[in-house]
């Protein structure tokens, strides 16, 4: 016997959470199929930090946002402005002027809306201290446009969400895994799961797939992405192999993005193969603007300061499976050591310390130590230390004469102790997917939206190519998510008022 809901949610992370909420309050009842057990729930989303970066004209814009603010935090922090042409010549410049400005249109001037929607339904936001402000004086100042974060980070992001959901009475289902989707007339009718080992139908009147990318399927990697990249380590879920791509390809939906693509970190060289949730992000590494990247040559192979690591990490993390072995070193001394982000003090890394340079070249496992040793004194005479160093801003400080430049940020490695993180490519979602409407629904390859299919998250096609602001992919996962949700919720009412109305 066939099971029946209005709306089914393929997916189990922010995108489809916020999905779920959005078709709720059409007034349909909703199912959510989440691929992995209870205790692994919430897809990639429940192993960030839980950034979203979200367009903000005025202090008091974010004090919606985060109304838990206390008067000391706001006497000593400088949160700055981050408005929407900022967002919008970010997405610009990162992704090579080719993200789709429909998309991009819909992601910026909906982020603020859309994290005060989740905060009504209980998701808590809190400054993002520990990873995007330094301390000046007496007082806190944020960079790079994302100040943002859910209370509790990634996990207490789903919490939130998944208790939401259980109040509003979404029916969820674990370790019930999509492998079809059932048409009727061009158009989908519900889906076929896999539950227990056991084979089944569910119909419904719309199905939103949210179900993330193929960055956990190593094959589909190395097809797509390209040699190497089956030897990244998965940040995230192992079960974001993407199923809901495939099954949208085989009922003739249209692939869109940049499937060469994908979003890349420095992170723990020897981490395990598949995301921790224990550790969670705290494998990644990304303070290397305030020192040097060297490879097993001991040589420098990008420009550490070319901008903030929130416009660089993805495609450093790329470069990391370009170099011999597919790993290197980020190396710091105790000048910067106070300013490293909070994931280079947990507990489980690979991490060496040493009292001199030479010390510390002999203990870089599988680097060549005459080769690094050159490149220190190489750095070190070319750093130009009549700039002042100043981590909140672009500040200039760089050196001359290098093959490989550092732009800003450059600081001699001359006061011990040194610290060095061995780090590879760790892989987090994948830029090709599913074209999506402005209302969320996914069109075909003859160009026609397909009836009763919609998409949200990361295998949404066309937002992402090359690079990736940090912070944009939970708050596209929202943005689109609660599109796509109430699309769907409409939809499966019968009534012809379109999400976007439904939204304003």
């Amino acid at each position: 016997m066939t099971e029946r809901y209005d709306v089914i949610v393929v997916g189990g992370g922010n995108a489809a959470m916020c999905a779920a909420l959005a078709a709720c309050e059409q007034g349909v009842n909703v199912a959510v199929l989440e691929r992995a057990p209870a205790a692994e729930r919430g897809g990639n989303s429940a192993f960030t930090a839980g950034g979203f970066r979200v367009a903000y004209r005025t202090l008091a814009d974010l004090v919606e946002l985060m109304p838990d603010l206390g008067e000391e935090e706001l006497r000593t922090t400088d949160f700055g402005v981050y408005g929407e042409g900022q967002f919008f010549d970010d997405m610009a410049r990162v992704t090579q002027q080719r993200a789709n400005l429909d998309l991009v249109e819909l992601l910026v001037r909906r982020s603020h809306a859309t994290l005060k929607w989740m905060r009504g339904k209980g998701v808590r936001f809190v400054p993002m201290y520990g990873r995007q402000a330094f301390k000046v004086g007496n007082t806190f100042k944020f960079w790079g446009g994302l100040t943002v974060e859910a209370w509790g980070g990634g996990p207490g992001l789903i919490e939130a969400l998944y208790r939401a959901a259980e109040r509003a009475g979404v029916g969820i289902f674990y370790e019930t895994g999509a492998t079809g989707l059932l048409t009727d007339n061009g158009g989908v009718r519900g889906v076929r799961i896999r539950q227990h080992g056991r084979a089944r139908e569910l119909s419904a009147k719309a199905v939103v797939l949210a179900c993330g990318g193929f960055e956990a399927n190593a094959e589909w990697r190395a097809r797509y992405l390209g040699p190497n990249w089956d030897l990244a380590k998965v940040r995230g879920t192992r079960f974001n192999t993407g199923d809901g791509i495939r099954m949208a390809l085989e009922i003739g939906a249209e692939p869109y993005g940049h499937w060469s693509g994908c979003h890349a970190v420095a992170w723990d060289r020897n981490a395990p193969d598949y995301g921790e949730r224990v550790i969670g992000d705290g494998y990644q590494k990304h303070s290397y603007p305030l020192g040097i990247v060297v490879n097993a040559r001991g040589q420098r192979f990008v420009d550490e300061g070319a901008d903030f690591r929130n416009y660089t990490y993805v495609t450093y993390g790329r470069a990391l499976l370009e170099q011999p072995g597919q790993f290197a070193w980020q190396v710091f001394d105790d000048k910067v050591a106070g300013l490293l982000r909070d994931e280079y003090r947990i507990r489980r890394m690979t991490r060496v310390r040493a009292d001199t340079v030479e010390e510390l070249a002999a203990k870089l496992e599988d680097v060549d130590p005459q080769g690094f040793l050159r490149t220190v004194r190489e750095f070190n005479a070319a750093v130009r230390t009549d700039v002042p160093f100043d981590p909140n801003i672009k500040d200039g400080r760089y050196t001359r004469g290098l093959a490989v430049p550092k732009s800003n940020w450059a600081n001699t490695l001359d006061t011990p102790p040194f610290l060095a993180f061995a780090v590879t490519c760790g892989v987090t979602f994948t830029f090709g997917g599913l074209r999506i409407t402005t209302e969320g629904q996914v069109v075909s390859i003859g160009g026609a939206a397909i009836p009763g299919l919609y998409a949200a998250g990361e295998l949404v096609g066309g937002l992402f190519y090359f690079n990736y602001p940090g912070g944009t992919g939970l708050m596209s996962g929202a943005v689109f998510g609660r599109l796509a949700g109430t699309s769907a919720g409409v939809a499966a009412t019968g009534r012809t008022a379109t999400s976007r109305a439904a939204l304003d």
